[in-house]
């Protein structure tokens, strides 16, 4: 799968939630809503993020050094990271707490419809943000479904935008009921159901994002795809067979592999070296991400095999 950093989504969700915060603030203070506090505290978490996302892109292009040989190209899932941890705390974590607080002490909104316009303002402006974040993964995503594309993508900002942007529409909409209810009832509690429902919502999205960004941050190997064909365009011209193969994302845009294989028997030094080269021009021509190719010519033995 083609790595991509999204650059285009990440700021398009960035300046959208930096409007659509400042609205919901100023609907909040004019209404008391807590739906619209939440999701004002959400829309400010969304745009710290979308900051750490870029922050990530930024520090991950460092050349390697000394202490880093391979590079940085894992901040970029460290800050991924950071952001689900975010999303979490500020997001599902306030606005449970806000929630289940209004429940216990309900408070009558005032100046509903300002909350309603501002909401289906900001329904647009989130859609806008979240068909970008649309239109860069169908580039990357190949035939892949989007939950697929959630669970195997080695690129951690369009995941991340996408279940972001995807979190926002739904505790819009969510608040939109919440408040529509509360005024349509005239009672309150409305207002907090709404605000809850925001809280599990994010924690939801918030929980998928930190299980994800958490094993890409360890280490994750080639997808499935990725693998088979580097284990078939291993072991063709003059090697004949993989003992076995070893790959990690050392970042989006950069993966190791390392292998031990069995060269044709007789080549001179020359044509051992020659038909390593070989294999690793082949896989990088189908496998670009596969920057990093250590290959050990070796003697089959089937103990070794699984080693």
């Amino acid at each position: 799968m083609a790595a991509g950093g999204g650059t285009k989504a990440i700021i398009a969700a960035l300046l959208a939630n930096a409007g659509i915060a400042i609205a919901k603030f100023v609907g909040f203070l004019i209404t008391g809503s807590s739906s619209m506090l939440a999701e004002s505290v959400h829309s400010v978490a969304d745009t710290s993020n979308q900051g750490l996302l870029l922050l990530g892109q930024k520090t991950a292009r460092r050349a390697a050094n000394i202490d880093h040989p391979f590079g940085y190209g894992r901040d970029r899932y460290f800050y991924s990271f950071i952001v689900a941890l975010m999303l979490f705390t500020l997001g599902s974590a306030f606005a449970l707490y806000e929630g289940i607080h209004k429940i216990q002490h309900p408070e009558a909104l005032t100046s509903p419809l300002v909350a309603v316009v501002i909401l289906v303002v900001a329904i647009i402006l989130e859609t806008f943000s979240f068909r970008t974040a649309i239109v860069e993964s169908r580039l990357i995503k190949g035939d892949a479904t989007w939950w697929q594309f959630i669970r195997q993508s080695r690129t951690p900002e369009l995941p991340v935008v996408l279940l972001e942007d995807a979190g926002a529409l739904f505790g819009l909409v969510f608040a939109l009921i919440g408040v529509g209810l509360a005024t349509l009832t005239g009672d309150p509690v409305w207002d907090a159901v709404g605000t809850l429902m925001i809280g599990v919502l994010l924690g939801v999205i918030a929980i998928i994002l930190i299980i994800e960004m958490k094993s890409l941050l360890i280490g994750e190997g080639a997808t499935p795809r990725e693998l088979d064909t580097i284990v078939d365009e291993i072991a063709a011209g003059r090697i004949e067979r993989v003992i076995h193969v070893k790959t990690q994302y050392m970042g989006p845009d950069e993966l190791l592999v390392a292998a031990k294989v069995v060269l044709t028997p007789g080549l001179s030094v020359e044509e051992v070296a020659q038909a390593i080269d070989d294999a690793e021009h082949r896989i990088r021509a189908k496998v670009p991400a596969a920057r990093l190719i250590y290959l050990e010519p070796d003697l089959y033995r089937s103990a070794k095999a699984a080693t």
